[in-house]
């Protein structure tokens, strides 16, 4: 009962919650606040209510309240957050946070750096959700503590610690489209060994996702992970963690012949699949001195990422019984460590922390197979980034932080980025927060080599992204902080933007764009906790982020052009509100959540230049309920899309129609 009741807290409604540089923490301290962990390279705890950066934690609670499987569909329920999916679970998924693209969001897993070094980036349709874990959504430049990748912000996914959520939980379910899913946990404590060991499972027949097709896509997920904390001393932990992901998903190619109606739409693929396996790791060390005033931190990880496609080797269209070949591979290595050292001095009431960090991050890549004849040999980039911060936080109402980095890489220039943030909290329960700062994304293998000759023509010449904004905002307490609401403005700038254009010959090539391109929106956010056992978040965005984009104006004269329009898979309006009912003393919860997302901008690639389309607005209605059998044994059920909104997400795909799940689980 004492977990469940931190975990309905965890989301700060009636308490503050803390941020730690540590990423293998439990995700609540002693007095049961939700800690975070991404918003500090210090080893010391900062409550959120005096962070000015814009942060939204979904604790263990709301994850299992929603019966969250994808961990992308949980966050459509932040603020500031886009995600696209090429059709069915499995498929390729993008997230963007504040209008910025999809590689510039840094992906942390239990605090490893999870994008393919090959793309640069995460492909959020490979990770499925453990049985027990919270997400971070730290928004905003980020670069000054993480380096490149974050220039919209961090998304930190953790799993929870043996001391948490200890017991063997087991579930198993079933239901629409073929689907099985299946998790189990093994965690607790033993001595001074704190442990926890996760598995997951999706299996789906999948459905055609071609619009007017019949073929249906489907896909096979498998995540595992095990971490362990080791309290050698009262002032030494060791800290392992190891996680592997697995993905066999369907696809389908788009019409590749010229005298087709389907020409350039998506169209049924038989054979067609790609697979997708990872290897992450992560090992660290804290040694606190001087009465715990000075900790020293050690850490290593590594990332081991290979991806292969299936299709018909000779590029024609795929049909029953056309031979289906390994047409595209790559493989990626990441290995990294870093050293981080926190001095803290100060009052009881004023207090102070000074950290210095240095970054180490060697990336390799290869193509591993080539229709045209590309180079497969292996190429390295090394990159040293050195950290200064300072906090301070004073009388528990105002909080401030900066940060600078400098970025030492041997492929492109070197790299300096800040960051600065403060908030202050009044006796009325109002507080202001704002922040600024400054990012960096190097471009990708992908975008400076040829992995796809005769296609796509890689330029060695790229310079990194770079991105200024500030954010500000206000929020205010109500009932004795069961309920809290926040709005938040945001103002972006991006330049030498990277994008992929195209010649007469439909060649692809990346280059940088002159000029800058602007995002700016407004974030509000509210949350409940009322008497009864309701609780209620919500959560709204309008975003402005217009780009030039050269697009055919009119398909029957090809006549073509630059227009500014609203970026591509970027909704100027995005919402979601969910309400769960958990009465005391009962066996029963249900929880309704409603995703709006309005109308986007997509690019159909059946012209050249390619075609602007509009897609509309959808709605979605998910209801989940639970009732607990006895104090082992609880059933599920979940129903998704209930209104059965046929809607896009990306153009020429079809998105999941109405569908209903059920299942149990067991824990001891």
């Amino acid at each position: 009962m004492k977990t469940t009741l931190t975990t309905l807290l965890a989301l700060g409604l009636a308490a503050p919650a803390f941020a730690q540089s540590n990423p293998t923490v439990p995700t609540v301290d002693a007095n049961g606040d939700a800690i975070v962990v991404t918003a500090t390279r210090s080893a010391d705890a900062i409550p959120v209510d005096l962070l000015g950066s814009s942060i939204t934690v979904l604790d263990a609670a709301a994850l299992d309240q929603r019966q969250t499987r994808v961990v992308s569909d949980v966050l459509r329920d932040v603020p500031g957050v886009a995600v696209s999916r090429t059709g069915a679970v499995g498929g390729f998924t993008q997230v963007r946070l504040r209008g910025s693209e999809a590689n510039h969001t840094l992906v942390l897993v239990d605090g490893i750096k999870v994008s393919d070094p090959f793309y640069g980036e995460f492909d959020f349709g490979t990770l499925i959700a453990d049985e027990s874990a919270k997400i971070e959504v730290l928004r905003g430049q980020q670069s000054s503590l993480y380096g490149s990748d974050a220039i919209g912000g961090v998304i930190n996914y953790i799993t929870s610690t043996g001391a948490e959520a200890p017991g063997i939980r087991l579930r198993a379910e079933g239901g629409s489209f073929g689907t099985f899913s299946g998790g189990a946990r093994a965690a607790g404590v033993a001595g001074d060994l704190d442990y926890a060991l996760t598995s997951s499972y999706i299996h789906t027949r999948g459905y055609p996702v071609a619009v007017g097709g019949s073929r249906d896509v489907g896909s096979d997920d498998v995540g595992a992970s095990a971490k362990a904390t080791w309290t050698a001393a009262p002032n030494v932990k060791l800290t392992g963690v190891a996680r592997y992901s697995y993905t066999d998903a369907d696809t389908d190619d788009s019409d590749n012949d010229f005298t087709s109606a389907t020409y350039g739409r998506t169209i049924d693929s038989p054979g067609v699949h790609y697979r997708n396996e990872a290897f992450y790791g992560l090992l660290r060390g804290q040694w606190d001195l001087l009465d715990g005033r000075f900790s020293n931190v050690v850490v290593g990880q590594l990332a081991d990422t290979k991806r292969d496609g299936y299709d018909v080797a000779d590029g024609s269209a795929p049909a029953p019984g056309k031979p289906i070949a390994r047409t595209s591979g790559d493989d990626g290595h990441r290995y990294k460590g870093s050293y981080q050292g926190t001095f803290r001095f100060g009052t009881d009431t004023i207090k102070q922390s000074v950290t210095a960090a240095v970054d180490y991050e060697h990336e390799s890549e290869r193509t591993t197979v080539s229709q045209f004849g590309a180079f497969l040999g292996w190429r390295h980039t090394n990159n040293t980034g050195i950290v200064g911060e300072y906090e301070l936080t004073a009388n528990d109402r105002l909080g401030f932080g900066a940060s600078v980095r400098r970025d030492l890489n041997s492929r492109f220039a070197d790299s300096t980025t800040w960051h600065v943030q403060s908030s202050y909290k009044f006796d009325e329960g109002t507080r202001i927060h704002a922040a600024g700062g400054s990012g960096v994304k190097a471009p990708t293998f992908s975008e400076l080599f040829d992995y796809y000759v005769g296609r796509y023509i890689g330029n060695p010449n790229l310079k990194p992204e770079k991105s200024t904004g500030w954010e500000a905002g206000i929020g205010q307490s109500l009932l004795g902080d069961h309920i809290t609401l926040d709005a938040t403005y945001f103002d972006n700038r991006l330049r030498d933007q990277i994008t992929t254009v195209y010649d007469a010959n439909f060649v692809a090539s990346s280059v940088n764009l002159p000029g800058r391109t602007h995002q700016r929106g407004v974030e509000l956010s509210a949350a409940a906790k009322l008497d009864g056992g309701w609780r209620f978040d919500a959560s709204y965005t309008y975003l402005h982020a217009p780009q030039d984009q050269t697009v055919t104006l009119d398909p029957a004269t090809f006549a073509s052009g630059t227009v500014s329009a609203q970026a591509v898979r970027r909704a100027k309006s995005i919402a979601s509100a969910s309400l769960n009912w958990s009465p005391p003393e009962q066996p029963f919860t249900v929880t309704a959540t409603v995703r709006y997302n309005g109308r986007q901008n997509d690019l159909f690639y059946g012209y050249f230049p390619p075609l602007l389309e509009k897609l509309r607005s959808f709605t979605l209605v998910n209801l989940a309920a639970t009732y607990r059998l006895t104090p082992k044994i609880e059933l599920f059920a979940r129903g998704e899309n209930l209104l059965n909104r046929k809607y896009q997400e990306i153009y020429s795909y079809a998105a999941m129609g109405r569908a209903g799940y059920g299942g149990v689980r067991v824990a001891f």
